[in-house]
């Protein structure tokens, strides 16, 4: 194994200017040569033009976020990663990658979570090529490499978790939005690790239940929401009940048997929690009568 290295360059102006030169005194050699009927220095004279032309194709030029991969005869070189004008031995084969950050949005995979309900899934990967050596040599296409691993660790990832949480420290791919991503981040980059390619960032781009068990579970988040907020609202009742009977026997400005008092928490809890408006029923006798 073979880490990314740096490749040493010479300046491509200054070459440029050098074999310009040379062109163009070879150039002149030939056609003097050629006057002067002395054809050994005419083919001279153009070997040295045709070497010239060859060094000509080490000229090389990086951009920005840019690099080159350079190999020789199959024999790996380094990597020119310095934006510039730039010469190496012509001779040698360069590969251009790129360096800038990149996004890849997986499909929509149809999956089963933990509890086994079939869900639709997708997600946005933000990686770059750190190590070039790497992502030329240790696989074969590392953008088709990367597309495969990221959907793969997706797969392996919505089998973890729940779809929905049912109860409040349960992780699920709905709620535990940070908790996950850096879960599918973190196996993503695990897989990538050996071509090259840090992960900057993974996350849900989409969720949602399969079509044909869609409706069902709507109707289920339905009811566990009303439950839910049924359970506050008769704590919070309760709550107001006590205190009302606690300020009632503080202040004693009126004495409640336990059957008046019992009354008295029903009709509290009646109007607290009904959904709709409550009808008063004047009681014009007693209690008792």
């Amino acid at each position: 194994m073979t880490n990314e290295r740096e490749l040493k360059t010479f300046s491509g102006w200054l070459f440029l200017g050098g074999l310009l030169l040379v062109a163009a005194l070879a150039s002149w050699g030939i056609v003097e040569a050629a006057r002067g009927g002395r054809p050994l220095e005419v083919v001279g004279w153009v070997l040295v033009l045709a070497l010239d032309c060859t060094c000509m194709a080490g000229l090389t030029v990086i951009n920005p976020n840019e690099a080159r991969v350079v190999t020789l005869a199959g024999v790996y070189k380094g990597t020119i990663r310095r934006a510039g004008y730039w010469w190496v031995n012509p001779f040698t084969t360069r590969r251009r990658m790129s360096l800038r950050i990149r996004n890849f949005e997986s499909g929509r995979l149809k999956v089963n979570d933990r509890d086994g309900n079939p869900i639709e899934i997708a997600s946005v990967v933000v990686w770059r090529i750190v190590d070039t050596f790497e992502a030329a040599f240790n696989v074969d296409d590392y953008e088709h490499f990367m597309h495969v691993q990221s959907e793969a660790a997706l797969r392996i990832l919505a089998t973890w978790y729940s779809y929905d949480s049912h109860t409040d420290d349960q992780v699920s791919l709905r709620h535990s939005v940070g908790e996950v991503s850096d879960k599918l981040r973190q196996e993503i980059q695990d897989r990538l690790a050996t071509a090259g390619i840090d992960v900057i960032e993974a996350r849900i781009s989409h969720l949602a239940y399969a079509p044909e068990i869609a409706g069902a579970m709507l109707r289920r988040q339905q009811a566990s929401a009303v439950i839910a907020a049924r359970q506050k609202i008769v704590e919070g009742a309760v709550g107001m009940v006590e205190m009302a009977l606690e300020e009632i026997g503080r202040k004693q400005f009126v004495n409640l048997d336990e059957e008046r008092k019992a009354t008295m928490v029903s009709n509290l809890l009646v109007v607290l929690c009904s959904e709709r408006g409550v009808e008063p029923v004047v009681n014009t006798g007693s209690l008792y009568q």
